[in-house]
């Protein structure tokens, strides 16, 4: 693995125990310039990560928690009036930062949610007549609770497929809550030291893009978000009463990068088939839109994503 991988991971380890996966998924989205969506219940560490990835890279972090009453304003900022020059300044809002955590995102209703859309996919924000560019690297890390607690909105579809990645956070094992109930009743969490910069970042993001995926692997990724949308021609008869619409083309595009930056996160130069399983559910589960049917019989995407892997053949 990349020393600077390591440093980072060793860094984050200091206030962070176990969570690997959402490590990994935070890693790789900044590496590809993608998006990445936490579910889970609060509690879990999901602003503790985020904030310690920001320190051990040195980048700017902010953190915006959404209310039922949060306006767009409040997040990509607006125009106030200054008496003093009898004119309107631009103030900015918390979006201009490097890394913006956007807590418990399905708290606030769809107008506030999507005054993300457009800084998300165009790195920019239009605020009254003037277009602001966010600068490289940018990174929205959205925290959700499970749609079935009260008070929550569902997000709409658009904005689900700018993320790349879903990222379900699981509780810890006991050893690992051990060891947190321990640090925190001692105090005895470490500081976290700047180990690379944004230079260091885009070198490492270079390097990605030259990891190898053979045409195979390449078609296998296409099988696989294909099945997404017709099933029953691989066999899936079972679960296509079960979908609604299958992913997008930027499940593809994702699921070629993220493949990329994982096979790099493990240390290898090339992706194999076990790259494109460890992270298909995280690619393609916001993205497969259930039916009524589904619903109804508590049929999951995880478990219509698992019988595509099984069907579609491993190259």
């Amino acid at each position: 693995m990349n020393q600077t991988i390591t440093d980072i991971k060793t860094e984050i380890s200091k206030v962070l125990v176990g969570q690997e996966k959402m490590v990994e998924g935070l890693l790789a989205g900044l590496l590809c310039r993608g998006h990445i969506l936490l579910e889970g219940v609060p509690g879990l560490a999901k602003t503790t990560a985020v904030n310690a990835l920001a320190k051990s890279l040195g980048l700017g972090f902010k953190r915006v928690q959404f209310t039922p009453d949060l306006l767009p304003s409040d997040i990509i900022g607006t125009e106030i009036y200054d008496p003093s020059s009898n004119s309107f300044k631009i103030k900015k809002g918390p979006v201009f930062t490097n890394l913006l955590l956007a807590d418990e995102i399905n708290r606030a209703p769809a107008k506030v949610q999507s005054a993300l859309l457009e800084v998300m996919q165009e790195r920019q924000v239009t605020i009254g007549d003037e277009s602001f560019k966010i600068d490289p690297p940018f990174l929205v890390m959205a925290t959700q609770n499970p749609v079935e607690q009260e008070g929550a909105y569902e997000l709409p579809e658009a904005q689900l497929d700018r993320f790349m990645m879903k990222v379900v956070v699981g509780y810890n094992t006991k050893e690992e809550e051990l060891e947190i109930a321990r640090r925190v009743a001692n105090n005895s969490f470490e500081s976290i030291e700047q180990v690379a910069t944004v230079e260091d970042l885009n070198r490492i993001a270079d390097e990605v893009m030259q990891v190898h995926l053979d045409p195979e692997i390449e078609a296998y990724i296409v099988e696989l978000v294909m099945a997404t949308r017709n099933p029953k021609a691989y066999g899936l008869e079972e679960i296509a009463s079960y979908i609604e619409f299958g992913a997008s083309p930027r499940a593809s595009i994702d699921m070629y990068k993220a493949s990329r930056a994982i096979a790099y996160l493990k240390g290898k130069d090339y992706v194999s088939p076990i790259e494109i399983a460890y992270i298909a559910k995280e690619i393609l589960r916001h993205r497969v839109i259930l039916s009524y049917e589904a619903q109804a019989e508590d049929v999951t995407q995880d478990q219509i994503i698992e019988k595509i892997l099984a069907a579609v053949p491993i190259p």
